[in-house]
């Protein structure tokens, strides 16, 4: 039996590639990235293996929150390009075989919207209702703010209208009301108006407080992204909606669909996220293995989106206060590399100390944890931070292209700063990493290529095996008669561990990272040699079989 699947379902086992227009590439020299300079560099991301990119907002905007306070949601922002210029990319991406997903942002807009502006012209404005709004501020959590540094309150009072509104973020960024039907219709839209343009999908920024403000007099929210999934399987099959939503696992599940799988496609893996960091912090796998035991199955067509890191802050709100300060220890102790007291503001490879063997481990983690791989510009090449930039901007750099930077080839210095010293651009950039068989760059490749040849991690079902040695996770993952096993050590010392393999005795492991096998005992067990921070991923194979026979095949 062979596993056969469509295109309708993609991103299961597909590769997200997040970056910021803005930070990518500069293609006409005025210092800010823009859709002409990220048109340029589609081969590279090709190359690189990638198959779906993910668009930080590039619409019209104050620029507030980076982009994420828009005033016109069907329009580029003049510093980007022009819709002429996002077309072309498009076209560009997609001739790659490339698809593109964008951030739906609309859980807000800008106060400058011309939307809010005609809403708090009075109480009897005809997009009044657009909005949320209160004679009073409503009771709130001061604890539960999102922004504590800049908001002490979700509710702002509008001197012209006399009415206070509500925003879960920002105060320039004033809540729409999802709950009127119009509001409803625009979103819509909105999402045809770009699947037009070619886009197969959205990240939805953060879900829960989109539909969790909805009028409760009108039906279950939930039918909010319900409708949105439905409009747009109608528009385009294989659309996608890729959800942020940072819940605990029992409550996270209701957006897939209640066990339809009719409204979030994919959902962040939060917990999973943040067990691995506490996981690498102690050099012992434990809280990730019991984060991927209590894990639930998606609904049949849904699946789990893997990372390490993200545009934001590495949020740590799902570990108990001892546990986020075992993590701020190891990898931010400094109180300039933490934000909000709840997370840090560093990119993966800073936080491991530039060390590429723990480095290359982490993301063979991530690359072979059940679920979507989906990872952050940069995160290729060991790209890091600039803690001189306010609160999230540390992470969001321009891209590191060659020994003098490469990000613009103008006069204008770049929209940031990049980093000084062992992660300046003379130390980490594309063009070296590409000329050396050893690079993080090269050992992308290799987990990419070797990830889109092992459907089994993508579609399998996975099991987390018992080691003996608290350092090390091992799980393996089956499906129809095909199975790889994948073993990673959280610690600095050499170990071997025995793992049990109902069902492969006498079977050969083939290991698909570097030349070598190892045999299974006849009783089923075998012993896994690991290296320091070492990683393995074996195919298991009948001793007649080649490998590369025993693996599913993708049809």
């Amino acid at each position: 039996m062979r596993l056969t699947y469509t295109s309708d379902v993609w991103y299961k086992n597909a590769v997200v590639y997040c970056l910021d227009v803005e930070t990518f590439k500069d293609g006409n020299g005025d210092g800010v990235g823009d859709f002409h300079g990220l048109t340029q560099q589609i081969d590279y991301l090709a190359g690189l293996g990638v198959t779906c990119l993910w668009l930080m907002p590039f619409f019209p905007t104050p620029n507030r929150d980076d982009g994420y306070d828009i005033t016109d949601f069907y329009s580029i922002d003049p510093r980007l390009g022009t819709l002429g210029d996002f077309v072309e990319f498009m076209r560009t991406a997609h001739d790659r075989g490339l698809r593109v997903i964008a951030d739906l942002v609309v859980n807000h807009t800008s106060d400058q919207h011309p939307w809010f502006k005609e809403a708090r012209k009075s109480k009897d404005s005809p997009m009044r209702d657009w909005y949320v709004w209160s004679d009073t501020p409503e009771p709130d959590d001061p604890s539960q703010v999102v922004f504590p540094d800049k908001e002490s309150s979700f509710w702002e009072y509008d001197e012209g209208s006399g009415q206070y509104y509500l925003h879960s973020f920002y105060r320039h960024q004033p809540d729409l009301n999802v709950g009127n039907p119009e509001v409803r219709d625009e979103i819509a839209r909105i999402l045809g108006f770009w699947m037009e343009l070619g886009l197969s999908g959205f990240r939805v920024d953060a879900v829960p407080f989109l539909i969790e403000n909805v009028n409760p007099k009108l039906a279950d929210p939930h039918e909010f992204l319900q409708d949105l999934r439905a409009f747009m399987t109608r528009r385009k099959g294989g659309s996608i909606l890729l959800g942020e939503v940072n819940l605990p696992y029992k409550d996270l599940t209701g957006y897939f669909g209640d066990g339809l799988g009719d409204q979030i496609t994919m959902c962040f893996d939060f917990v999973g996220m943040q067990k691995a960091w506490l996981a690498m912090a102690r050099q012992d796998a434990r809280p990730l293995a019991a984060a991927l035991r209590e894990r639930p199955k998606p609904p049949k067509d849904c699946q789990w989106a893997m990372f390490l890191r993200n545009h934001d802050e590495l949020t740590l709100d799902k570990l108990s206060e001892e546990e986020r300060q075992e993590v701020f220890q190891a990898f931010g102790p400094h109180e300039s590399m933490q934000i909000f007291g709840r997370g840090l503001r560093r990119r993966l490879p800073t936080m491991l100390g530039g060390d590429l063997r723990r480095i290359k481990m982490a993301y063979s983690l991530l690359f072979s944890l059940p679920g979507t791989p989906v990872i952050f510009y940069g995160e290729e090449i060991g790209l890091g931070e600039n803690l001189d930039e306010e609160g999230r901007m540390a992470v969001r750099i321009p891209m590191q292209w060659s020994g003098d930077g490469g990000f613009t080839q103008g006069e204008a210095a770049p929209v940031r700063e990049v980093p000084e010293g062992a992660f300046a651009p003379d130390r980490v950039n594309v063009a070296d990493q590409k000329r050396d068989t050893n690079s993080l760059l090269r050992w992308f490749q290799l987990l990419i290529e070797r990830y889109r040849e092992c459907p089994e991690l993508a579609w399998g079902d996975s099991t987390v095996l018992d080691t003996g040695h608290h350092a090390v996770l091992a799980h393996r993952c089956d499906v129809d008669r095909a199975t790889v096993v994948v073993a990673h050590n959280l610690c600095d010392t050499a170990l071997d561990v025995e793992v049990t393999l109902a069902g492969l005795e006498r079977c050969q492991l083939t290991d698909l990272l570097v030349d070598d096998t190892l045999e299974v005992a006849d009783d089923g067990t075998a012993r896994l040699p690991l290296g320091p921070h070492g990683c393995r991923w074996l195919r298991a194979s009948p001793p007649e079989v080649p490998p590369e026979d025993a693996s599913v095949k993708a049809q």
